[in-house]
């Protein structure tokens, strides 16, 4: 048999020159990067790769997408540096910087892929997936008849099936924890308003709220908005809501402590290698609530720039921080557009707070698994639960402005621990959530008594309008078609706060989020302890 001598292709007539400019670059690069350049080889490291590249290009016996290999190699490298540095694609880029901007066109979720699967993070407040029910953890299997678990699916393949025109209609089939049966969402696109400030009200006649949900391009102009407009009501101390804020943009969130931090004040520091990325955020401008006390509600879920902003109002001994210790994200990224569109978000320092905390958690480089299933960890140890669960090294002791004693080695520690309720939340109510009959029974009831709700202005119904019994029998009736087993003694634990519950989600559908949140907060356990918290905020700033 002859042998069979294969075609070159242009990749490979233009290998040899690849090789000789990577050979070239990959020396000045080393020479710039090492100060032993016999330590980091990166030429022979650069010729390694592509020649392996080449082999499989020419050689191997079945057909490769050589993009996808080099793609994949990227992202199986940088696991091994920290949790947060990530290689983007190009064609993944537009779906990773929307998460941020302003508006956009679709169903209205944020969403991570993991091992093939989509896990929505959360729905996008009033946006169509969270009116229709979807939740924070469930996991998308099939859009449309699309099966998008389990093979390979991409942001880009979300990107491409999730938005769309405004009116549009996508069915979604979900998998929720605890739910053995599959659930189906027919959910109609629309314009998502993506508003990074879900609720700013008067809580009385002096108190102020304000609930961020994350750091946008336009969240500081919303707080700045809100803030003045409560002002104008009569605002005297202010409560920050930042409970299960993910984080976002930096300057967003310094911007924002700097209308309550005066002075020349630390805001934040951040420090990396050498002195290249290392830099100052401190207070420079004549804040718009300097004084007055402030409350700033936090949980495991407020990360990166709420981190920051807690962090600066803590250590200021500007705010008093109300609820769990945060998640613990404390490294920079920057972001580096690469020849072909595609980004790596590189980490290139640490943040720090004024008083020198770390705000970043502990990792592995070797084994992100842990990292992974840190709050998890912290659930199953009883740090959700009770304050004596967490332990602090003393090495990792700091002080605030005023000597008041603070602690490091991951997140932000409150200065009041509000652990989570369980006296009223049972297995029962667990399970109306998994099945979304709330929800369901909610925008059915506002759907069938709009008439009457349109002709009360909301505060008549914050004021008067009562869950009555007989709607909780619908409820129940309702849970029980969708295959929830009645509990009595349970029920009548959780009545309360399906009562609640009821009524808030009634509000948001004729009221929005401001209707919502005055009235679900009612019920929300860090929420009622910082508003018992004004005293002691107050003595911390004076």
């Amino acid at each position: 048999m002859e042998d069979q001598k294969p075609k070159n292709t242009l990749f490979q007539m233009r290998l040899p020159i690849f090789l000789a400019l990577a050979v070239i670059c990959g020396i000045f690069i080393g020479a710039a990067m090492s100060k032993k350049g016999s330590e980091q080889n990166i030429a022979g490291n650069y010729l390694r790769f592509a020649e392996i590249l080449n082999y499989i290009q020419q050689d191997y016996v079945d057909t490769v997408d050589v993009d996808k290999l080099v793609d994949y190699s990227i992202t199986q490298m940088l696991e091994k540096l920290d949790p947060h540095t990530a290689y983007i694609p190009a064609r993944d880029r537009q779906i990773a910087d929307a998460q941020l901007e302003s508006n956009f066109e679709g169903i209205g979720i944020e969403f991570n892929i993991i091992k093939d699967t989509i896990y929505v993070v959360s729905p996008i407040s009033g946006g169509p997936s969270e009116k229709a029910g979807l939740m924070a953890g469930d996991k998308i299997v099939k859009v449309d008849t699309i099966q998008m678990a389990g093979n390979g699916v991409t942001s880009a393949d979300v990107f491409k099936r999730l938005r769309g025109p405004k009116g549009t209609k996508v069915l979604l089939t979900v998998k929720r924890k605890g739910s053995a049966k599959l659930l189906t969402y027919t959910i109609i696109r629309d314009k998502i308003p993506t508003y990074s400030i879900d609720a700013a009200y008067m809580i009385d006649k002096t108190t102020g709220y304000i609930k961020i949900s994350r750091f946008g391009d336009k969240t500081y102009d919303e707080f700045l908005e809100a803030l003045n407009d409560l002002k104008k009501q009569g605002m005297q101390r202010l409560m920050i809501d930042l409970k299960d804020n993910g984080g976002g943009y930096l300057d967003r969130a310094t911007n924002i402590a700097d209308q309550l931090i005066s002075g020349n004040k630390m805001i934040v520091y951040t420090d990396g290698k050498g002195t290249k990325y290392d830099q100052e955020f401190r207070a420079r401008i004549a804040g718009a609530f300097e004084t007055g006390p402030v409350v700033v509600l936090i949980n495991e879920g407020s990360a990166s720039a709420s981190e920051i902003l807690s962090g600066a109002l803590q250590d200021n001994d500007r705010a008093l921080i109300v609820g769990r210790r945060s998640f613990g994200k404390g490294l920079v990224q920057m972001p580096v557009t690469l020849n072909d569109g595609s980004q790596l978000r590189i980490t290139i320092s640490r943040y720090y707070t004024p008083s020198g905390r770390s705000i970043q958690k502990p990792y592995d480089k070797e084994d992100a698994s842990a990292y992974d299933s840190d709050l998890l960890a912290r659930y199953q140890h009883g740090e959700f639960f009770h304050a004596d669960s967490i332990r602090f090294n003393d090495s990792l002791k700091y002080e605030t402005s005023k000597g008041r004693t603070v602690y490091g080695g991951g997140g932000i520690m409150p200065d009041v621990f509000v652990g989570r309720d369980t006296s009223e939340y049972t297995k029962y109510l667990m399970e109306l959530f998994n099945e979304n009959v709330i929800r369901e029974y909610t925008l059915n009831y506002y759907q069938e008594n709009k008439a009457i709700l349109s002709k009360m202005t909301y505060e008549e119904y914050f004021k008067s309008f009562v869950v009555t019994d007989a709607m909780l029998k619908d409820v129940i009736a309702l849970a029980t078609k969708n295959g929830v087993t009645y509990n009595d003694v349970q029920y009548k634990r959780s009545k309360s706060f399906i009562q609640n519950n009821v009524k808030a989600y009634i509000a948001r559908s004729a009221w929005g989020n401001k209707g919502f949140y005055q009235i679900y907060n009612q019920k929300d356990e860090i929420y009622n302890k910082g508003l018992s918290s004004f005293k002691e905020a107050a003595k911390i700033s004076e």
